[in-house]
């Protein structure tokens, strides 16, 4: 069985210390294929070098994160699109609109997205959603960019059964990770609901990491117990949901 963590920040200086020792406990584990979102242009050698060193591993994105989207954006989106323009990537990613820390930017987190979303359909590929607090403002853009040329993933999903409806019907699919483990996350009630072939699984490591690992570092690894909690929502066995995500990853990113 190959497992695929969609978003993982393994270039993180939380992994400085230990990083290929994480990766190679996750490959033990069968998880094999490592999908990467950018933040800004500040990780971007370290997002390279971690690629250079496991070439058939390690799946980079490219994009600007809301939360840095600040005075100097419109830098940022400009090394953004010489990045797309010079080198290969998976995806635009991860890309969005976060009113959770600050909402003094977001008539620029909105005009990031929208571009973002435009490189992406100019280069054919995907893009990776990273929502939180504005699940109103990213259906907003959706909305207005919708077509066939619109895809990829909703990262993090942690809306409404109602919102990921409606996040499935602009081609998304969910990125469910470690807040389906969660006593308070929500998901869990209502994930069963929705077809198994709109979910892909995440970590978001070194960020939310699933229980029983709550509060801690998260690694890849950790994609194991979502798996597991997969499978008591859906019912089904660890093998063949990890086959059906995988399945979905491939059709998302092409790889």
């Amino acid at each position: 069985m190959i497992l695929t963590d969609t978003h993982t920040h393994l270039y993180s200086e939380a992994f400085d210390e230990d990083r290929d020792e994480v990766i190679q406990k996750a490959m033990d584990l069968g998880i094999t294929r490592f999908f990467i979102p950018a933040i800004d242009s500040t990780y971007t050698r370290a997002m390279f070098e971690l690629r250079d060193r496991y070439p058939d591993k390690m799946f980079l994105m490219m994009g600007l994160h809301p939360t840095h989207v600040k005075e100097n954006y419109l830098e940022e989106l400009k090394h953004v699109e010489e990045m797309l323009r010079e080198h290969e990537f998976c995806a635009v990613g991860e890309i969005g609109i976060d009113l959770y820390w600050d909402k003094s930017f977001l008539k620029q987190q909105q005009e990031a997205f929208r571009f973002q979303i435009r490189l992406a359909k100019t280069h054919k590929l995907p893009i990776v959603i990273h929502c939180r607090e504005a699940f109103d403002e990213i259906f907003e853009v959706l909305e207005a960019e919708k077509g066939e040329d619109l895809y990829g993933i909703f990262h993090c999903f942690t809306g409404t059964l109602e919102q990921a409806c409606k996040a499935i019907s602009y081609n998304m699919k969910l990125g469910i990770g470690g807040v389906s483990t969660f006593k308070n996350g929500k998901i869990d009630t209502f994930l069963n609901q929705i077809d198994l072939k709109h979910i892909v699984l995440e970590t978001d490591s070194p960020y939310l990491a699933p229980v029983p690992y709550r509060g801690k570092r998260n690694e890849s690894a950790y994609l194991i117990n979502i798996l597991k909690k997969l499978t008591d929502i859906y019912g089904k066995s660890e093998e063949a949901i990890g086959t059906i995500t995988t399945q979905n990853s491939k059709e998302v990113f092409g790889i």
